[in-house]
């Protein structure tokens, strides 16, 4: 006893030193209300194990080793300091107080970690831990029973009135556990019946989480016969709708066994949530600071070797350097910044040999912060099941899109879609938002429910263009375009960047067969040798810059818009869009994050017209602004003369764009800024 009375003591000193007293007194304030009368009280907290070790090591021991004993110490504290301060006179026992205990954090000892890939099977003490993971699927909000009062059946029975006999939840319960009918009176045995009219309900909701590493397995490049399983966590009362489908959270919960007869349940009672973001090397390799170094003369060297040495093992240098450009784009613009807002590059490309197209994406895959490979036959958004663990409301599942959540969906061929799930990716490329209807009556809810969800990815995509006979043009198509054959034309101004990739002169062919009779061995020997790691700390670094648009960043951009869309709605009736123009800052700022700059120049802006007006013209045809097909890329890069002539060539081109806003959009400068 006297060692209780000790730990109450101390309790009393820390609730005093921290605040804690005083916040009880200010939580009291609202329940003094004479129109609300409850059964039991919630009280939350706020609890530092470091400082409760300091006021009482054996007071701190309890509250990590054994919370509910710790809960059950605090509550008398705070039971007697209401009844001694009077703070709220409708609370007559100690059993009215329902105290909850919000930890702060834990120690950092792998004591306290729980590992979602083997997570304890087996019974232990049920102390608190924190785990790190993502969201995979969420419930609707639903209430329980956080407590209830109940009266002895035997009218004689002190306990037939007043407040002897409350039930309050404790984690790990179910709902069966705080309200049954067979409970039995402590003093004369008798039935206890449930007044329902003090009953108090709470809110709660059910997430599943599960290991971030379970993505790899997602994105194609990585063969595993590991299987992950899911975590279910109990979010109750201030803690619902703190968890968003998709997103990573570092969760401080106690584990508890559920027990739904024959079963037994492994869940978690959350007890603090805090969304979390995996620590990435923000550095780059002393391979790309040299070629940094090296090319340091030139406005456009940087990137081109970059886009040059990428992804040798799959395609060869020279092949494809237009869509390896901008895969390095959409991966270093797709991000999520400081004030939450989410930047991404949707990129759709058009060629006769998917195959190899699709294996360089997937490449690219897994240089992603986060990347998942969408299967057809899967889901691609979200999908509806009932939950098991007693609500009966619908779990909502997340799909492929939202799993890649802050990072990059890859959706493949679409000649495998159907056009519904062609429509429903160009509603979600428009909106960056997906609808999921929930039927009321199919679970458990008197009305049907709509709920909407942010997609915040970066699409990847391929259309087909070998099958001749649905990629003729038709006789009155405008010079430039391509038909888009299974992919709605509406479907690809969805996309924010459209581009053609020809193999030209079966190099690809040749360069596959080697592949294949000398698997990993280097085919294209060169000065420069970049490993995927080195690509993977530039992509990381370049993510996590933050640029600003120079004065003559800006006149070519807007001055590009306005001269494009003057022209394009004159002679096409081509209206061009809002979007548009932030593709065409996007583009420019993520060449000039790639380049390791942090203000977009004249360079940037160049680059980004120059393959916003391939897109636009494969789609509406050509316009004043003559421009070749590879105007990126338009010689190959094999010797450094090469790179000379590409420079000189982009100098020519900056100078047609040039001539085409003075032209067209007289006065640029002037009314950039009331655009």
């Amino acid at each position: 006893m006297s060692d209780i009375l000790s730990l109450k003591e101390s309790a009393l000193v820390y609730l005093d030193r921290s605040g804690g007293l005083q916040k009880l007194e200010e939580d009291c304030r609202p329940f003094n209300d004479p129109q609300q009368m409850e059964a039991v009280y919630r009280f939350c907290i706020s609890v530092n194990p470091s400082d409760v070790i300091e006021v009482d090591p054996e007071l701190g021991d309890c509250v990590l080793q054994d919370p509910l004993t710790a809960t059950a110490l605090f509550q008398s504290v705070c039971f007697l300091a209401i009844k001694t301060l009077s703070l709220l006179n409708k609370i007559h026992t100690e059993s009215q107080v329902n105290v909850v205990l919000k930890l702060t954090h834990l120690p950092p000892f792998p004591e306290y970690s729980l590992d979602l890939c083997s997570f304890p099977r087996g019974y232990g003490p049920m102390r608190p831990v924190f785990m790190e993971g993502l969201v995979i699927a969420i419930t609707r909000v639903t209430k329980y029973t956080q407590g209830a009062r109940f009266l002895c059946s035997d009218e004689e029975c002190p306990c037939s009135a007043g407040f002897h006999h409350i039930r309050v939840h404790a984690p790990g319960a179910t709902e069966s556990a705080t309200v049954r009918n067979d409970f039995i009176c402590r003093i004369c045995s008798s039935a206890l019946k449930e007044d329902v009219k003090f009953r108090v309900l709470g809110d709660k909701q059910l997430v599943e989480m599960i290991n971030v590493k379970t993505l790899d397995l997602l994105s194609a490049h990585q063969q595993s016969s590991l299987r992950y399983q899911s975590v279910t966590l109990f979010l109750r009362d201030e803690l619902c709708n703190s968890m968003r489908i998709g997103r990573l959270y570092r969760v401080l919960g106690i584990p508890a066994h559920v027990h739904q007869w024959p079963n037994i349940t492994w869940s978690v009672e959350a007890n603090s949530v805090q969304p979390w973001e995996p620590e990435y090397p923000h550095k780059v390799s002393a391979s790309f600071q040299q070629l940094l170094k090296v090319t340091s003369s030139s406005r456009w060297r940087f990137s081109a070797v970059l886009a040059h040495c990428f992804g040798l093992n799959v395609a060869p240098p020279g092949l494809y350097n237009t869509l390896k450009l901008a895969l390095l784009l959409s991966l270093v613009q797709t991000r999520v910044d400081a004030k939450d807002t989410f930047h991404n590059l949707d990129l759709l490309a058009v060629t006769a040999d998917t195959l190899i197209l699709e294996r360089l994406m997937t490449y690219s895959l897994k240089l992603a912060s986060r990347g998942v490979r969408h299967q057809a036959s899967g889901e691609m958004f979200a999908s509806l099941s009932r939950d098991g663990h007693g609500s009966g409301t619908a779990n909502i599942h997340a799909g492929s899109a939202l799993l890649a959540t802050g990072g990059v969906c890859m959706l493949g061929d679409l000649g495998c879609y159907k056009k519904d799930k062609l429509d429903a990716i160009q509603s979600v490329l428009e909106s960056s938002t997906v609808s999921v209807f929930i039927p009321g009556k199919k679970y458990g809810e008197d009305a049907d429910q709509q709920l909407s969800f942010p997609v915040l990815c970066s699409f990847w995509a391929l259309a087909d263009s070998s099958d001749a006979s649905r990629w003729t043009l038709r006789a009155d198509a405008v010079l430039g375009t391509v038909d888009l054959g299974p992919v709605p034309a509406q479907l690809a101004d969805a996309f924010g960047l459209v581009m053609q990739c020809r193999d030209v002169g079966g190099e690809q062919t040749l360069h596959t067969l080697q592949q294949a009779v000398h698997p990993g061995k280097p085919l294209y020997p060169s000065c420069w040798d970049f490993t995927t790691q080195d690509y993977q700390e530039l992509v990381n670094h370049a993510q996590g810059l933050r640029v600003e648009l120079s004065p003559g960043a800006e006149k070519i951009l807007h001055g590009y818009y306005m001269a494009s869309r003057r022209v394009r709605t004159q002679s096409q009736g081509v209206k061009m869009s809002v979007t548009s123009i932030k593709l065409l800052v996007s583009l420019a700022e993520a060449h000039c994050k790639l380049c390791l700059r942090t203000r977009v120049q004249e360079e940037d802006a160049v680059i980004a017209v120059l393959l916003c007006e391939n897109s636009v013209t494969l789609k509406h045809g050509a316009s004043a602004l003559i421009i070749p097909p590879d105007s990126v890329f338009p010689c190959n890069l094999g010797e450094v003369d090469n790179l000379q002539q590409r420079d000189d060539i982009l100098e020519d081109l900056q100078q047609n764009i040039l001539r085409f806003i003075y032209t067209y959009a007289p006065g640029a400068g002037s009314y950039i800024t009331e655009e």
